[in-house]
């Protein structure tokens, strides 16, 4: 099962890799990530905070938008994988923006 969350690694340590949505792996849960995060920047306060703070002085670019909401959702799925690997639940201050 390829996961759709990579990390970059190229000579850096495992804490300091950024974890990116590769496009390699299944699709429809690549389109599942991107749609929640799609929601959740419509409907959660900290994650549209996050999202504003991102598209700062970058709004003209072209597919910003689409780009931020990739990168939140590669957040999310971090959050997940922490959230499941320490057995506790969703807790918005996470979030840091």
């Amino acid at each position: 099962m390829n996961l759709p969350l990579n990390a970059k690694r190229s000579g850096k340590r495992s804490q300091k890799a950024v974890p990116v949505i590769s496009k390699r792996g299944n699709s429809d849960l690549r389109y599942a990530l991107y749609q929640a995060a799609q929601i959740a920047t419509y409907h959660n306060d900290r994650f549209r905070a996050l999202f504003t703070r991102y598209l700062t002085g970058r709004e003209r670019e072209r597919g910003i938008k689409t780009k931020v909401r990739v990168k939140l959702a590669a957040k999310m799925l971090a959050i997940a994988w922490a959230m499941m690997k320490n057995q506790m639940p969703f807790d918005p201050s996470m979030i840091r923006v």
